[in-house]
């Protein structure tokens, strides 16, 4: 136990070494002052001119979300077909077959959207050209997207008042050219030098110590790994995600893969304080997600060291802790950790099974995925974070009796109006979601479809009603985790949480990035003897108060339903 804790510990400084200075260098990178990436110029030029696209034409807020929003649809019909086709087309020497429309559906927009909701297997579900083209591809795509549009909030308070939110084209380009592929190549190669497949044979063939002939999947799968965590996207190549061996071969690749995920993220957040000269913002703001991630991640870690008291009951030493659905060569802390970090990150990717874990630590992934504002995805954390500080400044301008100020410029009726509805779009996806499908399952079990609902849950009671929220609730905020007892390839799971991953995916860009657009054209107030300071650890504080107070009145219904009931039941 104390070597898995020594781990964490090391994983945790080291993400902290590698994120201040990236910080410092993604400031400086999205300013288009002189940084070290230079020589990737003559590459994004020739990308510009090839396209048509200037990439120093301004844009305001809304032909920035035109862009956005044009191009991930263009992403999503290709990527449709192609894998309704995935049979017909090359790379596919293991004969895998093309996938339904509706789980066409899911998938495609799944990826789009950075969630990657998987309700196919890997090894069977995608061939190497779907991996590599497609899904691969918009790893990378889809994480640019997030970023981008969180460069444009930092764009929008770095001049007193402008209309300028930079360029989209422009802003994703540089990030793929000069930050996620860079890192990608690094992480690829430590992947690949310690066994994760990196090839385009076919599948192996070898004799098991029973004497069992097996079929062993492989492919070029270092390199979607390498991204499909420095994106937070979290796809996983083979079925098991991260706790497959080859996916995920031992203590240094678990690291780096951790690591990887969690350094973008931080970075971003530190980077906005430098962008627009106000480190101190960025620190406050950094302070406050880490406090809540060390808030979800401390009783995680503890509840899955002690071990499942049914177990302990029957007389059974849990020395480990609880290690049903873990890797042993990972261990319960390690894997709690990793649960943590995915779930507040949105990547999703997994090092055990989180339908095996304890109930309360079922109910801080849930909640890490509910707030979906400490740390959070690629840019969009950062985004979601924003809608909480509006509704902190504009809380904390009625306490004092003055008009509400961020950064010099005034929040008024209408920036307040897009926060709330952003605010309230979480739970209404989330719960109606999950209140839909369990009256269909109750109600209709039997109907004639070609899954009945009787056969989505594994698992009966509060367990079951969990897998159903979790499916939601990870959909809506882009995660793309899993209960697995969930039977979830199905028409009705493919396009309902379809939907959903379209809705808690663009309208929390849009809405922020309207926001800041807004705000930023307003006349600069300066800073006054009343203005309030949004960067001092008092007004922290405040922010962290309204996080915890609106999720709570949010979703503790929901919660006491599933998890809590299940931690409460298993005491009796």
């Amino acid at each position: 136990m104390n070597t898995e804790l020594i781990g964490i510990i090391a994983s945790f400084v080291i993400t902290l070494l590698i994120a201040i200075p990236l910080a410092k260098y993604l400031a400086k990178m999205f300013a288009g002052e002189k940084v070290w990436t230079d020589f990737m110029k003559p590459l994004e030029k020739g990308i510009f001119k090839l396209s048509g696209i200037n990439p120093n034409a301004p844009m305001n807020w809304k032909q920035f979300l035109k862009a956005m929003m044009t191009i991930n649809l263009f992403w999503l019909v290709y990527g449709f077909f192609v894998l309704i086709y995935q049979d017909k087309l090359p790379l596919n020497p293991d004969g895998n077959i093309g996938q339904t429309a509706d789980l066409a559906f899911n998938t495609i927009i799944s990826f789009v959207v950075n969630c990657n909701l998987q309700h196919y297997s890997g090894e069977s579900g995608a061939t190497y050209l779907t991996q590599h083209f497609i899904f691969m591809f918009l790893h990378f795509v889809s994480a640019a997207t997030g970023i981008a549009s969180a460069v444009a909030l930092f764009k929008a308070f770095r001049d007193k008042t402008t209309t300028d939110l930079g360029n989209f084209w422009n802003l994703l380009v540089k990030t793929i050219t000069r930050l996620l592929l860079p890192l990608s190549v690094i992480i690829a190669l430590i992947l690949t030098f310690n066994g994760t497949p990196s090839s385009y044979a076919g599948k192996d063939k070898f004799i098991s110590l029973q004497g069992d002939t097996v079929n062993l999947s492989r492919g070029p799968a270092a390199q979607m790994i390498a991204i499909k965590h420095l994106g937070t996207n979290g796809g996983g190549y083979f079925g098991a995600n991260s706790a497959h061996p080859l996916e995920n071969p031992n203590y240094l690749t678990n690291m780096t893969e951790i690591i990887s995920q969690f350094i973008i993220p931080v970075a971003l957040v530190l980077a906005f304080g430098y962008y627009i000269r106000r480190k101190k913002l960025g620190w406050v703001i950094f302070g406050v997600m880490m406090a809540g991630v060390l808030m979800l991640m401390i009783p995680a870690i503890s509840g899955e060291l002690g071990g499942n008291p049914l177990i302990a009951k029957m007389g059974i030493t849990q020395h480990t802790g609880a290690m049903e659905g873990k890797e042993v060569r990972f261990g319960p802390a390690a894997t709690a950790y990793w649960s943590t970090l995915t779930t507040v990150t949105s990547t999703g990717s997994v090092n055990g099974m989180h339908d095996s874990t304890m109930a309360l630590t079922g109910l801080w992934q849930l909640l890490a995925m509910m707030i979906n504002g400490f740390f959070g995805g690629c840019g969009v954390g950062l985004l979601n974070y924003f809608i909480y500080l509006i509704i902190a400044v504009f809380i904390s301008g009625l306490m004092v009796g003055r008009t509400p100020e961020f950064l010099g410029h005034k929040v008024e009726a209408r920036e307040v109006k897009i926060a709330a509805l952003i605010t309230l779009l979480s739970p209404l996806l989330i719960m109606a979601g999950t209140a839909l499908a369990s009256y269909v399952f109750v109600a209709h079990q039997n109907v004639d479809w070609a899954v009945k609902p009787s056969a989505w849950l594994n698992n009966p009671s509060f367990h079951g009603f969990s897998e159903m929220l979790y499916e939601y609730t990870s959909a809506n905020a882009n995660n793309g985790s899993g209960f697995e007892g969930l039977g979830d390839n199905n028409i009705w799971w493919n396009v309902s949480t379809g939907f959903v991953l379209i809705l808690g995916r663009f309208l929390p860009i849009i809405g922020p990035v309207a926001i800041a657009g807004l705000l930023a054209q307003k006349k600069f107030v300066p800073e006054s003897a009343g203005t309030l300071k949004v960067d001092t650890v008092t007004f922290g504080l405040m922010t962290f108060a309204v996080i915890l107070v609106l999720n709570a009145l949010s979703y503790f219904p929901a919660l006491a339903l599933g998890p809590i009931a299940e931690h409460f039941s298993m005491l009796k």
